[in-house]
This record gives structure tokens, sequence and C-alpha cells, in this order.
């Protein structure tokens, strides 16, 4: 495993032109498989959304686990929200406007009621550890294979890649047939370049919750070569 360490670098002040628009929302339960209907849900309520190349969302996760409560896996469980659970669009800023039509909006998702509230832009982070849950992946492709075309990917972008964590697989149903997914953790990158990430995304599907980065707890704990 490569596992150079550095000094921490310093934010600098980059222009962004994606920030994340951040609505409330009131929904009782989803479907842990919800990437499908809830992506066709909002290209209804925003016919523009399918068409903007820079728009993506951000699935609805839910908490870890709470009161005796552990999240489900299975697809077809069910995930019960809190009023804390927010909807969370990555947009270009020309599309905010538009995008805040959505609040006051009831979404049908899967059969599911979503209501959607108020709004609120959320600037991205220069944090250097940066965690996808699904990154669309060939299931043929082992975790190394899947890290080398991650790399490969990344040094296209001109983003050096020096620590990276392939995660869990993940399966979503589609209409055409099922899709795979790992989560990934990138650590170490710079302030540009985790803002690069985090607005260009990796790979497809980022109209279903694929190939968006938010920022994650710092993995230095997680060198292996660090003392215990």
């Amino acid at each position: 495993m490569l596992w150079q360490d550095d000094e921490p670098q310093k934010e600098a002040a980059i222009e962004q032109t994606i920030v994340d628009m951040v609505f409330d929302m009131n929904c009782r339960c989803l479907p842990v498989d919800h990437a499908y209907a809830l992506s066709q849900a909002i290209s209804k309520a925003l016919p523009w959304f399918e068409q903007e190349p820079q728009a993506g969302l951000l699935l609805i996760h839910g908490a870890e686990s709470g009161n005796g409560w552990i999240r489900p896996d299975e697809q077809d469980d069910l995930l019960y929200l809190s009023r804390r659970t927010k909807l969370t669009l990555r947009l270009p800023q020309h599309r905010l406007a538009e995008a805040k039509t959505l609040s006051g909006m009831t979404l049908d998702i899967g059969g599911y009621s979503l209501k959607v509230g108020a709004a609120k832009e959320k600037p991205l982070s220069q944090m250097p550890v940066l965690f996808a849950r699904h990154i669309v992946a060939n299931p043929q492709q082992d975790e190394d294979a899947f890290l080398d075309t991650v790399v490969a990917q990344l040094q296209k972008m001109g983003i050096q890649c020096r620590k990276a964590l392939c995660g869990r697989s993940h399966r979503f149903k589609l209409p055409d047939g099922d899709l795979f997914t790992r989560s990934l953790m990138i650590a170490d990158l710079a302030p540009q370049d985790s803002m690069t990430l985090q607005e260009r995304g990796l790979g497809e599907g980022r109209k279903m919750g694929c190939g968006l980065f938010v920022p994650h707890k710092d993995i230095k704990s997680m060198n292996p070569d660090a003392e215990k």
C-alpha cells in the first residue's frame, strides 16, 4: 500500500462554480434502494435536471443507528427518517434559483411521499479527505483493479491520488438491470484537487447519487504503519 505523509496544506481561496442546495424535507420513510425513483421524481419536478451535465443529487442515507435501531441494507427494506434528514442537490451556480422551485412540492418516490421544504446553499469544502458512497464499478473487477481504474481516472483529471480506500459494494435495481457500485475514500487531497473532485465527480450516474464526494473525517488513524 502506498502511504506517504506530507505537511498539512493550508486552505486557499478558490472560486466555486458548484454548490450544494440543501432542502429541508418531511418524509416518514423511503426504500433503501430509492436511487432511480428519486432521480425520476427530481427530473419530473425540474425538467432541466436530467440534461444539466453538472447537476447531481446525493442519496438520502439516514442515520446508521440510534435507540436500538440499525440501518437496514436490503434493497426492499425501509429507511425511517427524522425531520433532520435533508435532500441535497449538487448544482452549478446558474441553476440555483430554478432549483428553489422545489420548495413546497410533494414528490412521489416510488409510492412514498416526500414534502420538500426550505432551501439553503452550502458551499463545498476544501477538506483533504473525501468519501463517495457509490462509484459505478465493474462487478468483474476486484478491489485492487477498481482502485487502479480510479487512479487512472483521477490522473486524467489532473488529480494526484496518494491514498485511497475501497469500501462496501452495492447494487441498485434499474429498469434495464442492476447497477453495481463501490464506496471510495480518497485522502491527502490538495485544496484545489478536493474542490475539483467534488465539482466534477467520478464516473457515471451522478443523477442517481453515484460518483459524488462529500467531506469525511481524517483517516490518519488508519495508516497501517502508525503506532498503536
